[in-house]
């Protein structure tokens, strides 16, 4: 059973950053494309970022992009996301999904399993 834990959310200043984390079990994690999408409160599901199968090219949505970081571990299973610079417009559900292929897509469909999310709140 294929298993997606996110953690590492929480409330945050304005200008101030946290570092996501998402366990991932029941499959052979170093063979699949990452990615994170976000979901605001009254808001549709947007692509943030995402990582080939080792790790070697990655893509960020241009709202994030130069304060994000998104980086894997397929030592550990793990696929991380670091937000720096974070800004109110960050608030947001955070949801990691499993790739169908090895590398990346902005296309949702494109990924076939996914956590429950945890929560950033960017707020002063």
């Amino acid at each position: 059973e294929v298993q997606l834990v996110e953690s590492g959310g929480g409330l945050v200043q304005p200008g101030g950053s946290l570092n996501l984390s998402c366990a991932a079990s029941g499959f052979t994690f170093k063979n699949y494309a990452m990615t994170w999408v976000r979901q605001a409160p009254g808001k549709g599901l947007e692509w943030v970022s995402g990582i080939t199968d080792d790790g070697g090219t990655t893509g960020y949505a241009d709202s994030v992009k130069g304060r994000f970081t998104i980086s894997r571990d397929n030592a550990k299973n793990t696929l991380y996301l670091e937000m720096n610079s974070l800004k109110p417009e960050d608030t947001a559900l955070y949801i990691c999904r499993k790739g169908k292929r090895w590398t990346w897509s902005r296309s949702l469909g494109e990924y076939d399993y996914w956590g429950q999310g945890t929560q950033v709140t960017v707020s002063s």
